[in-house]
């Protein structure tokens, strides 16, 4: 089947696991999370996946061993395809695309390449790139303070103090969700964003901890 979206069904299946995030709840709407939610976006990988590669999606169970909220269920599906992710809840359709958190040898990498003139220079210039797309370009984590090593005073001190860098673009509950539009608000988006991933894969690349 081709993607055409998500019906109104799946938001309201997390409108209402939001209110009641229970088993009870789980197994009586299941067959509407499998129709309504997971099957378009197992669809919609499936259409990205020549340009981008096999996708993957979360499953829908939370890890609660070491949380305070015991809730069961996420209140979103997530996936990933590439080098985006891809999610949809109650609230509308997210992308994002980046490095969420950086290993210690990669933190130090992209720091150093922000604080060179080059490289930081260039960086600068493709978030603002980004950005005038109406994506957001920040750390997902930051220092409050500037990194040890470097001047508090660094004129790319904001780059310096995060701990992981990703564009993110949200977009709230609109009719063309329901529509196969929703697959070119995606593709538009890794396109967009696709300055980001080049610089960090350039300057940053994977974690020396995964080569082991």
């Amino acid at each position: 089947m081709t993607f055409q979206g998500w019906p109104e069904e799946a938001l309201d299946f997390y409108e209402g696991l939001e209110a009641d995030n229970s088993k009870t709840y789980w197994l009586g709407h299941k067959q509407t999370y499998e129709s309504c939610v997971l099957a378009p976006m197992t669809e919609l990988l499936a259409e990205l996946a020549p340009d981008y590669g096999e996708g993957k999606i979360f499953r829908p169970y939370r890890d609660v061993r070491f949380s305070a909220d015991k809730s069961p269920y996420k209140t979103a599906i997530g996936a990933v395809i590439g080098p985006g992710y891809v999610q949809l809840s109650a609230r509308g359709l997210a992308a994002g695309t980046g490095m969420y958190g950086m290993t210690p040898d990669q933190l130090s990498r992209y720091r150093q390449a922000v604080a060179a003139d080059h490289s930081g220079t260039e960086l600068e210039q493709v978030v603002a790139r980004v950005r005038s797309h109406d994506i957001d370009v920040q750390g997902h984590e930051t220092l409050k303070s500037a990194p040890r090593g470097y001047p508090p005073d660094h004129h790319r001190i904001e780059l310096l103090r995060c701990k992981g860098l990703v564009a993110w673009k949200e977009w709230e509950v609109r009719a063309w969700l329901g529509t196969a539009e929703a697959r070119q608000r995606i593709t538009d988006f890794l396109a967009a964003a696709s300055p980001l991933g080049g610089w960090l894969e350039q300057h940053v690349g994977p974690s020396q901890a995964d080569r082991r």
